[in-house]
């Protein structure tokens, strides 16, 4: 989260959509509709921990590979927040 590299093709750290001249043109397109989809997840569900799992029991370790994932896997559970409209 703070991390100062750029995906976007600036930094050469990290390069998934390309560089350059050869930079992906959907790359605006790609980020708007994941920005968009986890907006619309966050805002229509109210997220909590199952019963028995405290906030402070939660592993946060790492494991490295071709993408950084969690080594312990986090279970959530998400309820509308708003009524499911009935037809």
């Amino acid at each position: 989260m703070d991390s100062s590299i750029d995906y976007k093709g600036q930094d050469h750290e990290l390069l998934p959509f390309g560089a350059g001249r050869r930079i992906c043109p959907g790359i605006s397109f790609g980020s708007a509709v994941v920005e968009l989809a986890l907006a619309q997840l966050l805002h229509s569900s109210d997220w909590e921990l199952p019963a028995k799992v405290k906030a402070a029991d939660i592993d946060n370790t790492e494991a490295f590979g071709i993408s950084v994932h969690r080594t312990v896997h986090l279970h959530v559970i998400a309820k509308p927040r708003f009524p499911l409209s009935q037809k």
